[in-house]
């Protein structure tokens, strides 16, 4: 299966960078094609520019400054994302990519008004993240990570995808021990994508 990963952390001795790591290494282990694609290395540009908003329905256009990315997402039958959640949001690194690479004629189609997914061969979706805070907390911040993963994302992969969110709430309280058994559990699940 080709799996493009997206990693979201611009420092390499991070939680975030080793989940990263690992979730590679599982993944290349289980005999997986992965596109590697560390947003910070590649010092992509999150800034949708003027002249990018108003190409933006212009399906002709609008993938000019980002053609290599929207390959790469299209050639994808799996999606990893992995990432921390700061301030009960997305680095600002990942969501300029989903602003500027998730597209109209993209990762989806309008028709007659509506939102009709296109990246129909990308059938599975794993989210790996990181919360400072509790599951409480984040409960109570409504969650906007999670609700782009599991309600935007799929509503542009192939219908009926499936999806798992994985994410080690309480970083700021975390051990050893957790960070352990929640790289397991990345593992796990990865090698069985």
């Amino acid at each position: 299966m080709r799996v493009l990963v997206l990693f979201a952390h611009p420092c390499e001795e991070s939680f975030a960078a080793a989940l990263h790591a690992r979730a590679v290494e599982t993944l290349r282990k289980a005999g997986h094609e992965v596109d590697d694609c560390d947003l910070y290395a590649e010092d992509f540009q999150p800034v949708l520019s003027a002249a990018e908003r108003r190409a933006y329905h212009d399906t002709a256009k609008n993938r000019a400054g980002v053609v290599a990315y929207v390959e790469r997402l299209q050639r994808a039958e799996a999606l990893v994302i992995v990432t921390p959640v700061w301030n009960y949001g997305f680095p600002a690194i990942l969501k300029g990519f989903f602003d500027r690479v998730f597209l109209p004629g993209v990762s989806f189609n309008l028709v007659d008004g509506r939102v009709q997914g296109a990246l129909h061969d990308i059938t599975r979706v794993v989210a790996v993240t990181s919360y400072g805070g509790s599951r409480f907390k984040a409960i109570l911040m409504g969650d906007p990570p999670r609700r782009v993963i599991m309600r935007m994302l799929r509503g542009v992969v192939k219908p009926f995808a499936r999806f798992r969110y994985l994410a080690h709430y309480s970083m700021n309280l975390s051990t050893d021990q957790s960070r352990k058994a929640f790289l397991a559990k990345v593992e796990r699940t990865l090698e069985h994508l």
